[in-house]
């Protein structure tokens, strides 16, 4: 289990194979961090599915609107969507994208980041300052590697659950 420093700003989530904690970073990226929880507690990230898995880059998923493979799903729609939010502005800083972080997902635009996110699989460090961080795994990445591969996956893994660690 984790040591979880600031239950406020750390997000549980459950995967098929057992439990990721993600530190958020408040610090760095307020507007994210906050979003993400506000997310998490309504229970829009329950049942969503990772839409986008590369191996050796990434895992993406948060696609509240069309990723919820536990409502009127179709995989092919998700990762188009986002949530009834408005859409955040960038908060790029310098903090690298390293194996274990968390990525604002979004289209060309900087600041149209809203629901998605993706965690990397190793450094990449090309995405730096064009992506903002706003959390990082601090335990359980092992399920985050186990996360079933494709663009889309053919049978996606999802998010069993995302609470914040303060109401668990």
């Amino acid at each position: 289990m984790a040591d979880i420093k600031d239950p406020e700003n750390t997000i549980v989530m459950e995967l098929k194979d057992g439990t990721v904690t993600i530190e958020l970073l408040p610090d760095v990226a307020p507007k994210h961090a906050e979003r993400m929880k506000e997310l998490a507690r309504s229970g829009a990230y329950d049942g969503v599915v990772f839409h986008r898995v590369i191996d050796g880059f990434m895992a993406q998923t948060g696609d509240v609107e069309h990723g919820n493979a536990d409502k009127e799903f179709n995989i092919r729609r998700a990762g188009t969507g986002g949530s009834e939010l408005p859409d955040l502005p960038a908060e790029f800083s310098k903090l690298p994208h390293d194996r274990g972080t968390l990525g604002a997902a979004r289209s060309q635009n900087p600041n149209s980041a809203n629901s998605q996110f993706f965690i990397n699989f190793k450094d990449n460090h090309f995405l730096n300052g064009q992506y903002t961080v706003y959390g990082r795994v601090i335990s359980g990445m092992e399920h985050v590697d186990a996360i079933t591969r494709g663009e889309p996956p053919a049978n996606p893994d999802k998010m069993i659950s995302v609470k914040v660690a303060a109401d668990a």
